[in-house]
């Protein structure tokens, strides 16, 4: 079991690298900015569980956008060691479902706890917005499966 949640865990980082690859290609063909959902998110979770983030002004926006960078990054590898553990329990899928499977639970599992944290709202999404995330979870998924059948 182990072996097979730190692969998931490993699948899971080099995932949230596609992922990332992904998001900043979209960024240099549209020239949109970085998005600020992470920070945001770290912000409303402060204020909700009555943490500090310290620091004013610049200092402070820049801690806020490392903890979201790292709460990405968390979530990737969290997600991937989740898949690595149930793989350990039987589930092992064909390569493009697994691929959607996976991508679709990261993006559910952000995306939902934006939402709960009222950071956004989906329904105002517009096409390209709702692109904009379901791809880059797509490649994170399929790298994270890619990973894991490489590692059977």
């Amino acid at each position: 079991m182990w072996r097979h949640l730190l692969a998931g865990a490993a699948a899971g980082a080099a995932g949230t690298t596609a992922l990332n690859a992904a998001t900043y290609v979209d960024m240099v063909i549209r020239g949109r900015p970085a998005s600020d959902t992470p920070q945001r998110s770290v912000e409303a979770i402060a204020e909700q569980t009555g943490l500090r983030v310290p620091g004013t002004g610049q200092t402070r926006d820049n801690r806020l956008t490392g903890l979201g960078a790292l709460s990405g990054l968390a979530t990737g590898v969290a997600v991937g060691a989740a898949f690595g553990g149930l793989r350990a329990a039987g589930l092992r899928p064909r390569p493009v479902i697994g691929a959607g499977l996976v991508g679709l639970a990261a993006m559910v599992a952000t995306d939902a706890s934006m939402v709960r944290l009222g950071v956004t709202d989906p329904r105002s999404w517009s096409a390209a917005d709702w692109l904009a995330d379901l791809i880059p979870h797509l490649a994170y998924g399929t790298v994270v499966a890619t990973v894991l059948d490489a590692v059977d």
